[in-house]
């Protein structure tokens, strides 16, 4: 008896292995589309209007480009929330409609430029030295 349940328990052992390893990790897999900006709102103290905040990130692997090129929020306040893991400086800006405003340049973290603005389109992109015309740019359109 003692033989058979032996047998048993490293049968039952191995089939949790062998589930264990079917388990697989899809993350490997990338898509070609784009993702869509991650926005989030949080109401006001005083009832009305809220802040958005917008996620915008720069190549991991040093490319001068964002990984969008179009953003959209609604009218009020608005942080693009910047995440540069490269190490190349990189920073974002805004501008138009009289917005002219700039994050902090990072190299390898995070910034955020938080602008108040009216509905309209806008311009970000990166002002450090020959990124924006290698085509870190895009159109941030507020509604």
């Amino acid at each position: 008896m003692t033989r058979r349940l032996l047998v048993l328990m490293m049968a039952v052992a191995a089939l949790v292995l062998a589930v264990a390893a079917c388990g697989g990790d899809d993350d490997d897999e990338e898509t070609e589309e784009p993702a869509a900006a991650e926005t989030t709102t949080e109401e006001g103290d005083d009832g009305g209007g809220g802040a958005t905040t917008l996620e915008l990130a720069t190549d991991p692997a040093g490319e001068l480009a964002f990984d969008q090129t179009t953003l959209e929020a609604p009218a009020g306040e608005v942080t693009i929330h910047l995440v540069n893991e490269a190490q190349i400086p990189h920073n974002v800006a805004i501008e138009g409609m009289g917005v002219d405003e700039v994050s902090e340049t990072i190299t390898g973290g995070e910034t955020d430029l938080t602008v108040t603005l009216e509905p309209g389109e806008y311009t970000f992109y990166c002002a450090v030295g020959g990124h924006r015309e290698a085509g870190m740019e895009g159109t941030l359109t507020v509604e």
